[in-house]
């Protein structure tokens, strides 16, 4: 029974999102429709990202990048920020949920061999807030903004302009946290050097590529799933057993969830009432309760204003822990490294990204009025 217990308490968002898909069920019976609900590139790479991710941590990969960025910022506060940079570039790249599988094993063991762990909460904070917003200028950033791109066929330049003020802002913010919340304190490396296997290092390097380029549709998505756990099985089956399958579990629930939401009457037409009142405030209140992804594919059959829309979508990934799918991800990778700080977790984050969420609300207010 206490074992039941303990892996309910580290899985609760995944229980949460399977209640919600089987409350969802009772509405909506299984049929065919349902194999349209996933979205089987996202999970297939996030299961070939989380199985690098594994693999290198596994040979301490992060532990020896840790090493270099603390020799190189002489304090505590300029590692944060290069940490949150890092993932905030890396979102536009990969990004937001392949940014944080990457750069937040490299935030822990930064803080973890320099004895830094008391910033490791607001450090993973502000690298979730950082991914969900760095993402937003481009249109790979985000899913939502892939399919929002596509969707409306949104001219390039028009899509930059709608997200850059949101950007430079999210930016600003963001740094304005680091300088409050981490101290300027002397940093130094605890830890033990280590050299790193060359060969495992390069065949693990090369399929993290192979996982990204199906990202981008360079490489179809089911070759990287093939690919990647069997060379990994081959190298280390250790990385296979320690992918967080919880997080997936967690995905395949909120898609259900979404899914059958877009197919109940009374949903579809409330929100259609809705959005005829304000495209902006709907979609990112939207958000905080289905994610914004699942949001964005929802409220676009029902709205032609794309650029509210794509906004409210954008900063509704502030709020709740599921107001985006990734901070699912950096909650898991939170608490896997600190058990039983879960819930001060959740009121801290809470704190941070709902003052985001006001800020950029009422600012994207005033942009539209303008």
């Amino acid at each position: 029974m206490k074992r039941v217990l303990n892996i309910i308490k580290t899985n609760i968002v995944m229980i949460i999102a399977l209640i919600l898909a089987l409350i969802t069920m009772i509405f909506v019976p299984p049929d065919a429709e349902y194999l349209g609900y996933f979205d089987f590139k996202t999970l297939t790479c996030l299961f070939t990202t989380l199985a690098v991710v594994c693999a290198l941590r596994n040979v301490r990969f992060f532990y020896t990048v840790a090493e270099k960025i603390i020799k190189f910022f002489k304090n505590t506060r300029l590692a944060v920020i290069a940490l949150i940079y890092i993932t905030f570039i890396g979102s536009m790249i990969l990004a937001n949920d392949m940014a944080l599988l990457t750069f937040l094993p490299l935030g822990y063991f930064v803080l973890l061999s320099s004895g830094k762990e008391k910033y490791m909460c607001v450090t993973f904070i502000l690298q979730n807030i950082a991914a969900n917003l760095g993402g937003m200028l481009t249109p790979f950033g985000n899913p939502q903004n892939l399919y929002l791109y596509s969707k409306f066929n949104i001219p390039d330049g028009e899509f930059i302009l709608i997200m850059l003020p949101l950007f430079l802002v999210s930016i600003f913010m963001i740094t304005v946290c680091c300088i409050i919340f981490v101290k300027p304190e002397p940093i130094e490396f605890n830890g033990v050097e280590r050299k790193l296997p060359p060969i495992k290092i390069t065949v693990y390097f090369v399929l993290f590529a192979l996982a990204i380029l199906s990202v981008f549709n360079v490489v179809p998505y089911i070759v990287a799933l093939i690919a990647v756990p069997t060379v990994i099985l081959i190298m280390d089956r250790r990385a296979l057993l320690n992918v967080d399958y919880g997080l997936l579990l967690t995905f395949v629930f909120f898609f259900i969830f979404s899914g059958n939401m877009a197919r109940i009457d009374i949903v579809r037409d409330f929100l259609s009432f809705l959005l005829e009142k304000g495209t902006l405030l709907v979609s990112a209140l939207c958000c905080q309760f289905m994610s914004n992804v699942p949001t964005a594919i929802l409220l676009s059959q029902f709205t032609e204003n794309y650029k509210e829309l794509l906004m409210g979508v954008n900063i509704g990934g502030c709020g709740t822990i599921i107001s985006s799918l990734a901070s699912l991800i950096t909650f898991r990778e939170y608490s896997s490294h600190n058990p039983g700080k879960g819930e001060k977790y959740l009121l801290v984050f809470s704190l941070f990204n709902f003052a985001f969420l006001g800020i950029l609300l009422l600012l994207s207010f005033l942009l539209l009025a303008i």
